[in-house]
């Protein structure tokens, strides 16, 4: 599961969560793969995620210890940070490992660098 992903999943569907965003991530298998890296399209990507999540995330699995807790100014011109972006957000991917609901402390398991969400309830 990639960072990108994990930014838009949410737990809300199981029953009692109201919000169930951000999950924790306990990563136990991470893969790095490259991946060419298109300014544009992070650039595009960085407007759509949440930010202070994906910040939160990355230091989760233990990474993005370079990024800041806010998004820094003119980043759009900046090609190394936009570079740092990319490869936390597009070449490194948790393999194996839980995802945690914020409310209610339901592990969902991420096998084969899949997250299963769905509701057993």
């Amino acid at each position: 599961m990639k960072l990108f992903t994990h930014n838009m999943l949410s737990s809300k569907v199981v029953n009692g969560v109201k919000v169930g965003y951000p999950l924790r991530i306990v990563a136990k298998d991470i893969k790095i793969s490259e991946s060419e890296f298109d300014k544009e399209f992070v650039k595009r990507i960085i407007s759509k995620i949440n930010w202070k999540v994906f910040v939160n995330a990355a230091k989760q699995i233990g990474y993005g210890k370079d990024l800041s807790e806010e998004l820094i100014n003119n980043y759009e011109n900046n090609e190394e940070y936009l570079k740092k972006v990319h490869h936390l957000l597009m070449e490194v991917e948790v393999m194996n490992g839980e995802l945690i609901c914020p409310e209610t402390h339901r592990v969902f398991p991420i096998s084969d660098g899949v997250p299963n969400l769905l509701n057993e309830d």
